[in-house]
């Protein structure tokens, strides 16, 4: 297996420790997960097919945001606040994005601090 892909898989095991978290993924350019996923013991609130198609839509719209790093710099992490949960999107390395989809009560500020710096180790 490659490297990245193991190293894609601790980062995820160590975000799924938060009570808060639902999912921790690794989405390639593509759309496609490629390490990580929801965690043990919780249902999803969606299906395969809409998991799909949430991670080629995710995909495309962090190409889309490379658009404006010239003028505002690089995205650090994404957030989407909806009525079940947080979701939030991180660039990582090889131009994968690392997913993520909390509780809805989930500390706003505190979560994508904790998440970059356990990207950042």
């Amino acid at each position: 297996m490659d490297n990245r892909i193991l190293d894609y898989n601790m980062i995820c095991e160590k975000i799924k420790i938060d009570k808060k978290i639902r999912f921790a993924g690794v989405i390639n350019t593509r759309g496609r997960l490629v390490a990580g996923g929801m965690k043990e013991g919780i249902e999803p609130l969606e299906s395969a097919k809409d998991d799909e198609m949430i991670f080629m839509e995710l995909a495309l719209r962090v190409k889309m945001r490379k658009e404006f790093d010239k003028q505002f710099g690089p995205v650090n992490f994404a957030m989407a606040s909806r009525e079940k949960g947080l979701a939030m999107s991180f660039p990582i390395k090889h131009d994968d994005i690392l997913y993520v989809f909390a509780e809805p009560d989930s500390n706003y500020a505190e979560i994508p601090s904790r998440i970059i710096k356990i990207i950042q180790e």
